[in-house]
């Protein structure tokens, strides 16, 4: 468990970025490639894109294959948050210094390290720079680019969420929405992860949240003299096709349509209004999905806002993930 500690100047800085960042999601992505087809997480719809680009990885991937550290996460030279182009970030990347290669390209296994081309880019050579940035355009463009477009739309659909639930409920209300596993118990975040319970203390340096279509587990970190950077897995409001058809023998066709319109957090109106039933009727589901286990209610102000639980999310999710 991560659990990130707000100061009231934090809480004035909380910041979410503008757009995707492409050599984030190069290095994210070969890292989800790479992983065994039956872990629990996937997005709706990867599963013949994965089948494709996983025949052929590793000319498409090249060094970029073997540059996944062991520890999990991804190294430091592939986060250049100030540039969301390939282009800006894959530069800015080759002009790693070199000390800094070497130690992040150190922590590989010894077999892996000490190929050649590893050795080159851990001396920073030119050659091992020049075969970074090819390999890494060469996979974007025959791997990541058919997909960069829903990428795109999903850091679109995702901000415009955050936006909407910061207006409805101010910083409070976007912090309990996050993630729908994440939990904010003010004035701390807290994060479920593989690691030992650990604290971070923000210390009045802000926050910036990170959205990512192919992060897996959650990743921070903090450069000189900016804010936290924290990175979670982006809404991009997909969903599978008649969500009431499939659970409606198990909740009740109108209950299942409750479930289904808090892919979008919501308060008890809203969720009437998107579900065409009256207020009453919206509390009583609401409730009921939430004593169930599938659907968390936090107060904000005078009023309250409802998300799917992870159990939620899993039971919508239902066999369409891939």
């Amino acid at each position: 468990m991560l659990r990130f500690h707000f100061t009231e100047a934090d809480l004035r800085r909380v910041v979410v970025a503008p757009a995707p960042n492409a050599l984030l999601e190069v290095a994210l992505s070969v890292r989800y490639l790479r992983t065994p087809t039956g872990t629990p997480w996937s997005r709706t719809g990867l599963r013949v894109w994965r089948h494709e680009v996983t025949r052929g990885l590793a000319p498409r991937a090249g060094i970029l294959g073997d540059l996944d550290p062991p520890q999990g996460g991804i190294f430091d030279f592939f986060v250049q948050l100030s540039a969301p182009d390939l282009h800006d970030g894959l530069d800015l990347a080759c002009r790693t210094p070199t000390g800094e290669l070497a130690d992040e390209i150190a922590v590989l296994p010894h077999p892996v390290r000490t190929a050649p081309l590893l050795r080159e880019l851990a001396d920073g050579t030119a050659l091992g720079r020049q075969r970074l940035a090819r390999d890494t355009r060469r996979y974007f463009a025959s791997s990541l680019a058919p997909l960069w477009s829903r990428i795109q739309a999903g850091a679109v659909t995702d901000r415009a969420l955050r936006a909407e639930t910061l207006l409805r409920g101010g910083v409070d209300a976007m912090l309990a929405t996050l993630v729908p596993h994440w939990s904010w118990q003010p004035p701390v975040l807290c994060v479920p992860a593989p690691c030992a319970p650990r604290d971070v203390r923000l210390d009045g340096h802000g926050l910036l949240l990170v959205p990512s279509y192919f992060i897996r587990s959650p990743m921070f970190g903090r450069s000189p003299g900016g804010p936290m950077e924290l990175f979670y897995p982006l809404h991009t409001g997909e969903r599978p096709a008649r969500a009431t058809d499939t659970l409606g023998p198990l909740l009740g066709r109108t209950r299942a349509a409750v479930l289904a319109a808090l892919r979008h957090p919501a308060g008890t109106s809203e969720v009437a209004e998107r579900t065409g039933i009256s207020l009453p009727s919206a509390s009583e589901h609401t409730t009921v999905l939430r004593k169930a286990g599938l659907v968390s209610t936090t107060r904000v102000g005078a009023g309250v806002l409802h998300t799917l639980t992870p159990l939620g999310v899993d039971l919508l999710r239902g066999d369409s993930a891939g």
